[in-house]
């Protein structure tokens, strides 16, 4: 072959293999895609659902796998029979049964040949298909991550809406439609993730549970030992040497060699002594400081609890809201909220066809607009998101970064106006509606809430303190929020503003909008706001944030700072 011809077949080989390279990039990039768009399954529902489809493929794969099995076996199953009665008639008489030709011939055939398609059955590998498949999806399943952040949620969800562990292990929460009891093994697994938290007080309660359970009689493979090792454990964490010192007798009852428990026992007893010691101490010295003494200090301390009554925390406020309780609104305030049709003061849209407003809060003004996104909306709307939800980010108030935190447990998508006519016209909605423009807005973000998805207190606008917050946008403060419910949720997902005691609860089609900021361009604390954890139901929101810039004719700057 000429030597031209050499090199232009070296040159399409390394085209080729180049091609080739390029591809396999090209497959490795779209498969890095696909794991990273689905991590974090546990901080949304909507994707979540995909794990069902996943599992249910599964189970059908597992099921073919059990029929090949199945029919496997039937055929070893035959063969045995056959030879076992045909062996019994043999043995009989052997040397007479071999007189036979036939008999030998046939004994013959089976040894070198039967036996031979026998033993290739009984080798042939039935489980490809399945274990293929699972290796296969295994790239999609959920991770550590994933399945601590679902037991969190459910530790967090205990906590807010003050759910002792057998409601939630029977599966009695409300709103629920498919109930779900939960094994031994399952409260076991709660109990493990809490206690590698360093979270003695949930550990305790979770094991509890399932010790109860076992001694209700529920079958496990978790045993008595193993849980009472770690309730004994979390609760002298607690400070509760007694119980712990019961609770590893009662272990060593069941196991009298298990060596961490018969050191906790001595060290248990020891410190129980040295506790009752000191208690009797302190017992000994309140009653040498006098009876008189005391009866002042307990009057006194009275007095001022009188006089001064301690606010109620953040924390604390926030979860009341979120369970419907501590509510703020008098009944002479009550009175001054109305429900009417609105036109947005005879906006050409709105003249014959107004809107319905409702007044859901006075200080600081919220208003619902009811039947605002229709069901044809929400379901585009949630089309064009879901494919791209990722982990919601909140904005960093040091260096105003986008990141994530562990206190916003949903995942969040934006649609620009120019991607679906239908998200130019819901932009357009709000515009007419609340008369702000909307080209300065943010883009519309969609949020799909997760296992227990919350979105603890915080302020939608940026602080004196946080000069950076949306400097990138060059569009000034948030001076609004615009918030569509998407869905209804069957218990839990309250928007609630803890400063003032405000709770609204979601309802689907419907939308709140509130000002952040004052005429004055100073912010209005009182917005201050969380998103409750979900306790059942699946939550979709959408909300439009407006910035200031671009409102200075339509919302004219205050001369009170805070009017």
């Amino acid at each position: 072959m000429p030597p031209f011809q050499d090199k232009s077949l070296l040159s399409f080989r390394m085209c080729r293999m180049e091609r080739k390279c390029w591809w396999y990039l090209w497959v490795l990039s779209s498969l890095l895609q696909t794991l990273s768009a689905h991590s974090d399954f546990y901080t949304s529902i909507g994707h979540m659902t995909d794990l069902l489809y996943t599992e249910k493929d599964l189970v059908t794969s597992l099921n073919n796998y059990i029929t090949a099995e199945e029919n496997k076996l039937k055929q070893v199953k035959q063969w045995a029979e056959k030879l076992d009665v045909l062996s019994s008639i043999a043995m009989q008489d052997p040397e007479g049964f071999l007189g036979n030709p036939v008999n030998a011939f046939k004994l013959m055939k089976r040894l070198n040949t039967e036996w031979g398609d026998l033993e290739s059955l009984v080798l042939k590998d039935t489980k490809d298909g399945f274990i293929s498949n699972l290796t296969l999806q295994r790239q999609h399943f959920p991770t550590d991550e994933d399945q601590t952040g679902a037991a969190k949620a459910l530790l967090r969800l205990q906590d807010t809406y003050r759910l002792d562990t057998n409601t939630i292990s029977t599966g009695d929460l409300p709103g629920v439609t498919h109930k779900s009891p939960m094994t031994v093994e399952d409260c076991f697994e709660l109990g493990k993730i809490a206690y590698s938290e360093v979270d003695y007080y949930h550990t305790e309660l979770w094991m509890e549970q399932a010790l109860k359970q076992l001694d209700e009689g529920e079958e496990s493979t978790v045993d008595k030992v193993t849980v009472l090792d770690y309730l004994s454990y979390a609760i002298y964490q607690q400070g509760e040497l007694g119980r712990a010192l019961e609770l590893t007798k009662r272990l060593l009852m069941l196991d009298p060699e298990h060596q961490r428990a018969n050191g906790n026992l001595k060290y248990f007893e020891f410190q129980l002594i040295n506790q009752r010691k000191a208690q009797a101490q302190e017992a000994q010295k309140a009653r040498e400081e006098g009876k008189e003494r005391r009866k002042r200090l307990t009057s006194d301390a009275s007095k001022k609890k009188k006089r001064f009554r301690e606010p109620v925390p953040e924390r604390k406020m926030y979860e009341m809201l979120c369970r419907g309780e501590g509510i703020k609104l008098t009944p002479r305030r009550q009175r001054r909220l109305f429900c009417r049709y609105f036109d947005n003061h005879g906006h050409p849209k709105y003249l014959l066809s107004p809107v319905k407003q409702e007044d859901e809060w006075d200080r600081p003004y919220i208003v619902r607009y009811h039947d605002i996104i229709s069901h044809g909306e929400i379901e585009k709307v949630k089309e064009l998101a879901k494919p791209r939800l990722r982990r919601a980010t909140i904005s960093n108030p040091i260096t105003g970064v986008l990141e994530t935190a562990s206190y916003r447990i949903s995942k969040s998508a934006w649609l620009t106006a120019y991607e679906h006519p239908m998200i130019d016209q819901i932009n357009q909605r709000i515009e007419d509606l609340t008369g702000l423009e909307m080209d300065t807005a943010e883009e519309l973000q969609v949020a799909n809430y997760g296992v227990g998805g919350q979105y603890e207190p915080h302020f939608d606008f940026g602080r004196k303190d946080e000069p950076d917050a949306f400097k990138e946008l060059g569009t000034g403060n948030r001076i609004a929020t615009w918030l569509f419910y998407m869905s209804d949720v069957a218990a839990g997902g309250a928007t609630v503003f803890p400063d003032v005691g405000a709770a609204v609860w979601p309802k689907k089609g419907t939308a709140v909008f509130w000002y952040n900021l004052f005429p004055s361009g100073e912010g209005d604390y009182s917005t201050r706001h969380a998103a409750c954890p979900v306790l059942v139901g699946n939550k979709w929101v959408s909300n439009k944030w407006i910035h200031e810039r671009g409102q200075e004719f339509r919302r004219p700057c205050g001369l009170n700072e805070t009017a």
